[in-house]
C-alpha cells in the first residue's frame, strides 16, 4: 500500500463532504462527560480515563448495552438540543460541510421527552448550527430494532405526524440477530410513500440474507454497513448494478468485533466488485475515531492517491440526499481543492 496522502502545509485542508452517523454517539467525550455531570445517577462515568474504558467493547451486544446506557443521559429537551448543536460544532471542526445524522426519537420519548419538544430541540439546534458553523444537517429517523413493532409504529408516527423540516430518511438500527427485517416492511412502505428515503442497517452482525431482506422488503436505497455482502457474489453484483451504496465504517467494525483485523476489512473487495462505497464515522467518540481518520484508513486499505480520495468524497456526495445546491457546492469545493493540490505538486 502506498503512503497515506497528506495535505500540503500551505493548502486548505480537504473538505469532508458528508457523513452518516448517530447523533448522540457522535458526541465527543467532552459532551458525554457534561451530560453525565448533569445526571450523576447515570452509570456513564465522567472521568476521561474511565469513559475510555467504558467505551471498550467486547462484542456487538456489549456495544448495544453501552449505547443504551449512554442514551439514558438524554432526559430533557435541552439535553437533546445541546447534544445536537455540540455534535454539529465538532463536525465543523473536522471540516465536515454536510451530515445526515441518524436520530432515534423513540428512545428519548419513552424516557419522558414529548415528541413535540424533541422535534423543536433538534430543529432549533440544526438552524443554529448552520448559522454559527456552516454545517448543513439532515435527519434520518431510525427504528431501534431491539424494541420491536411498538417502536416501529411510534417512529413512523413521529416521521409522518411530527415530521421535522430536515427529515430525509427512514432507517433501522440496533442489533440484527433476532430482529428480522420483514416485520418492518409496512413501516418502510409507508415512509417511502411519504417521500422518505430507505436507509436501514443490515449485514453488519448477520449474513448477506439480511441485506437481501433490506433491499427486497424495505426498499433500501443505501445500506448501513453491509459488511457481510462480500460473502455473496450475486449480492455484490446486484449492489453494483443498481448503484446501491454501502456505508462503510472500518473502525466501528473492528471495535464491535464484526471484523477481526483492519487488514481483513472487506472494503477493498466491495470496491473491486464495483460496489459504491462511502466512508462514514458511525459513532466516532465511542470508537475513538473521526471522519478524517476513517478517510485515512480507507486510503490505506484501498491504496488511494489524492485523486482517489477525491473520488471517494464525491461518491459520498452522490450517495447523499443533500439538496441540489448543497451537493453542487460540495462537488465544486472538492474539485477545486484537488486542482489546487495537484498544481502544488508540479
Amino acid at each position: 500500500m502506498r503512503p497515506l496522502p497528506q495535505s500540503p502545509p500551505s493548502s486548505p485542508a480537504c473538505p469532508r463532504p458528508s457523513c452518516t452517523c448517530t447523533t448522540w454517539a457522535s458526541a465527543s467525550p467532552r459532551i458525554v462527560a457534561e451530560l453525565a455531570a448533569r445526571h450523576p445517577d447515570s452509570p456513564v462515568p465522567r472521568d476521561p480515563g474511565d469513559l475510555a474504558r467504558f467505551f471498550t467493547f467486547t462484542d456487538f451486544a456489549h456495544f448495544i448495552d453501552v449505547y443504551l446506557a449512554t442514551v439514558g443521559l438524554l432526559r430533557t429537551a435541552e439535553d437533546v438540543r445541546m447534544l445536537t448543536y455540540e455534535v454539529a460544532r465538532d463536525l465543523s471542526a473536522q471540516r465536515v460541510r454536510y451530515a445526515e445524522l441518524t436520530m432515534t426519537p423513540y428512545t428519548s420519548v419513552v424516557r419522558g421527552i414529548p415528541i413535540e419538544a424533541y422535534t423543536e430541540a433538534i430543529e432549533d439546534a440544526r438552524v443554529a448550527a448552520e448559522r454559527d458553523h456552516g454545517v448543513v444537517l439532515r435527519w434520518i429517523y431510525d427504528i431501534p430494532g431491539e424494541s420491536g413493532l411498538e417502536s416501529a409504529d411510534a417512529t413512523l408516527s413521529y416521521a409522518l405526524d411530527h415530521r421535522p423540516e430536515a427529515l430525509v430518511g427512514f432507517g433501522l438500527g440496533g442489533p440484527e440477530i433476532g430482529v428480522p427485517r420483514a416485520q418492518f416492511a409496512p413501516h418502510f412502505a409507508a415512509a417511502r410513500a411519504a417521500g422518505l428515503h430507505s436507509v436501514p442497517h443490515s449485514g453488519e452482525s448477520t449474513g448477506p440474507r439480511s441485506v437481501w431482506d433490506a433491499l427486497t422488503l424495505l426498499g433500501a436505497e443505501r445500506i448501513g454497513h453491509g459488511t457481510s455482502s462480500v460473502q455473496d457474489p450475486h449480492l455484490l453484483e446486484h449492489l453494483a448494478e443498481h448503484r446501491i451504496p454501502l456505508e462503510v465504517c472500518p473502525t466501528s467494525n473492528i471495535a464491535t468485533r464484526v471484523v477481526e483485523r483492519l487488514e481483513e476489512h472487506p472494503i477493498r473487495a466491495m470496491r473491486d466488485a464495483g460496489v459504491v462505497v462511502t466512508v462514514n464515522s458511525d459513532d466516532p467518540p465511542m470508537f475513538g475515531t473521526t471522519l478524517g481518520r476513517e478517510y485515512e484508513i480507507a486510503a490505506l486499505l484501498l491504496d488511494l492517491d489524492e485523486d482517489g480520495l477525491a473520488d471517494l468524497a464525491l461518491a459520498a456526495v452522490d450517495a447523499s440526499f443533500a439538496p441540489d445546491d448543497v451537493a453542487a457546492g460540495l462537488r465544486a469545493e472538492i474539485r477545486s481543492y484537488t486542482a489546487a493540490f495537484s498544481a502544488m505538486q508540479r
